[in-house]
């Protein structure tokens, strides 16, 4: 028996039926539209999935869409305002932080949260807090360095 929800993503109010075993990254990729969630492991190992849920970085994937009731959510597409994208995103295009792209939006996000927090994170602090995001092409420097970069963007 479905379950509805309403649901604040990226600013605009949903009120969805849900399956109520359907998990937030198919909820947010099938019935909204937003596929910069990525669906990889569905484990909760990849990070590819995650989201801000309440300003908290969650993998999607071990979400359950009605849990997310009266939440706020932040998807990767979230942060961009009215086409310009958010400092991170730029620092990921301007350090090449991203070569297939599976992985990007749960790197942007994990960087992200962790200099809202903290926006003087050293290198040690950044590869300690986007260990949970794999990624299968590019090394990690480049995702350091972008995430490095942004920091500038979060302290004024």
């Amino acid at each position: 028996m479905k379950q509805l929800i309403q649901v604040k993503i990226n600013g605009r109010i949903y009120r969805e039926e849900v399956e109520p075993r359907m998990l937030l990254s198919f909820f947010l990729r099938e019935q909204v539209g937003l596929t910069g969630t990525h669906v990889g492991c569905v484990v909760g190992e990849c990070g590819a999935c995650s989201v801000l849920l309440e300003g908290r970085l969650v993998k999607s994937c071990l979400v359950l869409a009605v849990r997310t009731d009266q939440k706020k959510i932040t998807t990767v597409e979230g942060l961009a305002r009215e086409g310009t994208l958010h400092p991170i995103q730029e620092a990921f295009v301007e350090h090449y932080a991203l070569q297939c792209g599976f992985c990007t939006s749960g790197m942007v996000l994990a960087g992200h949260s962790l200099l809202t927090r903290n926006p003087d994170a050293g290198e040690e602090e950044i590869r300690q807090k986007l260990a949970g995001n794999l990624c299968m092409c590019t090394g990690y420097t480049q995702i350091v360095k972008a995430v490095g970069s942004a920091a500038k963007a979060y302290k004024k």
